[in-house]
């Protein structure tokens, strides 16, 4: 597939979102990123914000097999996999599929299980598959995980394992919309009674696993210069070496960068990363992987700033 099917293709999607969906473009936009390099999302923000809708019409422009598990305390790895039931008719073990086998997953408040349930994930998000009784079962080639978490609450809810948050490419936060947006929401959603989805909007299926599959070959032809690879070790390596921090990124980080890169080069229609595309996703990227140090907790030094200024101090090249 040419660069210019695959920004012919993303506007494509943007605007069957965009149908039911008030702004949240730059959200939009690293969806389709994690979606082309083969990523996973976390959505983090405020109830109310859109972000379980926001998963269900992106997968529906999409034309992807859905799967949504809405996570809660007594929620157990079984409800997830599935499981080997055995048939007295039989005599035999039958596979029962768990809502993980998809090719979309929306993980919804996946903070809201225990530890031991959201690994769970792990091996699927990391291997695409999942392995049930001894016996290992293929997820499709680019299974893909929405999840969203609440910031607000802290009852009931569980911290996510480090190993579990390094796996998502992009931690995203959803905020509330600007003015403007939030009078088109009311004009919009206002006078519709119960519940609506992506379909009650004419949101429509514009590209398949194919076409997906693709487009995500198309990023082979981007390239990555030793000087562009070269910048983002030294921002990793960066993260490891400040003071402020307790724990950097991890080199799956770098990888998942760099690959997050060429997916944003691609939709600005270029066979080669520059540097701002490295800068424009590294706070996503970033965000979640790191800690800050109990020094920079009590100075009140946020992660956010602190990442952009890691950013801003490593020198790029020219």
């Amino acid at each position: 597939m040419a660069l210019d099917d695959v920004r012919n293709l993303a506007d494509a999607i943007r605007g069957e979102v965009a149908k039911a969906v008030v702004g949240q473009t730059e959200t939009v936009d690293h969806l389709l990123i994690a979606l082309l390099s083969q990523g996973h999302v976390l959505l983090e923000g405020p109830p109310g914000t859109a972000k379980t809708f926001l998963a269900q019409c992106f997968s529906h422009a999409l034309g992807l097999d859905f799967g949504r598990i809405q996570f809660t305390p007594d929620l157990l790895p079984g409800d997830i996999l599935g499981s080997n039931l055995f048939n007295f008719q039989t005599s035999t073990f039958t596979l029962t599929r768990g809502p993980i086998f998809c090719e979309l997953l929306l993980a919804d408040e996946i903070n809201r299980t225990p530890p031991k349930t959201q690994a769970a994930l792990l091996e699927a998000m990391q291997e695409r598959r999942v392995t049930l009784d001894g016996e290992t079962h293929a997820l499709p080639d680019r299974f893909m995980v929405v999840a969203t978490q609440n910031p607000i609450e802290n009852q009931g809810v569980y911290p996510l394992p480090e190993a579990q948050l390094d796996r998502f490419l992009f931690k995203l936060l959803v905020d509330y919309p600007s003015e403007e947006e939030e009078t088109a929401i009311i004009a919009r959603f206002g006078d519709k009674r119960g519940p609506q989805s992506a379909s009650d909007f004419g949101i429509k299926p514009v590209v398949d696993a194919a076409k997906i599959a693709a487009a995500g070959e198309a990023l082979n032809a981007i390239t990555v210069s030793d000087e562009i690879t070269n910048y983002i070790v030294r921002l990793i390596r960066a993260t490891r070496e400040n003071a402020d921090l307790s724990s950097g990124a991890s080199p799956r980080a770098a990888v998942l960068l760099a690959g997050a890169s060429r997916a944003r080069a691609a939709l600005a229609g270029r066979d080669y990363v520059i540097p701002d595309d490295v800068k424009a996703l590294a706070v996503a990227v970033l965000r979640h992987r790191l800690a800050l140090s109990p020094a920079a907790e009590i100075e009140g030094r946020e992660m956010e700033a602190l990442v952009g200024e890691l950013v801003e101090n490593t020198e790029a090249p020219r």
